[in-house]
């Protein structure tokens, strides 16, 4: 069985984060944002992944779990927040977010 390169890891998961701060940067809805969010978590996931399969250690796999445990907290605060922000305004564009008080 072959593997793949690290460099071709590291390289995904760069443009993986790149399109998730593109995303982040570019974009006004919040659903975007949050899953762009996402998308840059996974990549640094990755990164740890690629990173321990290199050096033949369990590290990189711990990391990723708190990676993911980190990613499910945020994934529920940010959906509760999101709800409140469109409860209030109507809308889902993160511009008004600037506006919130309380």
């Amino acid at each position: 069985m072959t593997s793949v390169a690290m460099e071709y890891g590291i390289v995904l998961a760069a443009l993986l984060f790149s399109l998730g701060l593109i995303g982040i940067m570019l974009r006004r809805n919040l659903i975007f944002v949050l899953l762009s969010l996402e998308i840059m978590l996974n990549a640094a996931g990755l990164a740890f992944i690629v990173a321990g399969a290199r050096w033949a250690s369990t590290d990189g796999q711990i990391m990723f779990i708190f990676i993911l445990a980190v990613a499910a907290a945020e994934v529920a605060v940010g959906l509760a927040l999101i709800l409140q922000h469109y409860r209030r305004y109507n809308t889902l564009d993160a511009d008004l977010a600037s506006k919130m008080r309380g």
